[in-house]
């Protein structure tokens, strides 16, 4: 199985077929809405704004750390819409670790050696579907090590 062959809800509950992503970059990104990084959500936006033709950010909130994350979806998407003026790909809350692990982070845990520590932890996804690079949370989205690669 690879990146190409997961299907995941959106937030709005609609099916996302990642077959669809084939030949563009993906940046995957594990989101709160009450984490000292929640603030990147301005910058991820700004990424998609300025790289939108190079690269796919998608937004997966999660509530494995702090319980940053308790929301509903729709919830959730408020906030982003109301706070951040989100409109790159948000998809439904998941797990991102633990004995609860959504396969898709499964998949990025055995293909990197990487599994999100906290929340906003970033995997650049090739064209081809490979994990090009696992940022941390300290990492900022418009940060060159990360626009380099784009």
């Amino acid at each position: 199985m690879g990146f190409h062959d997961f299907k995941l809800k959106a937030i709005d509950g609609k099916e996302i077929d990642f077959d669809q992503y084939k030949g563009k970059k993906i940046l995957l990104v594990n989101v709160a809405s009450a984490c000292g990084y929640t603030p990147q959500y301005e910058d991820l936006q700004m990424l998609s704004n300025q790289f939108g033709h190079q690269v796919v950010v998608i937004g997966i909130p999660a509530n494995n750390f702090g319980g940053q994350e308790p929301g509903s979806n729709a919830e959730i998407q408020a906030f982003c819409k109301a706070n951040y003026g989100v409109t790159f790909q948000m998809m439904e809350k998941i797990s991102v670790e633990g004995k609860d692990q959504h396969p898709l982070y499964k998949w990025l845990a055995a293909e990197s050696g990487k599994v999100p520590n906290w929340n906003f932890c970033k995997f650049l996804i090739s064209e081809k579907g490979e994990v090009l690079g696992f940022f941390p949370s300290s990492v900022n989205p418009l940060e060159e090590v990360i626009t380099s690669k784009l």
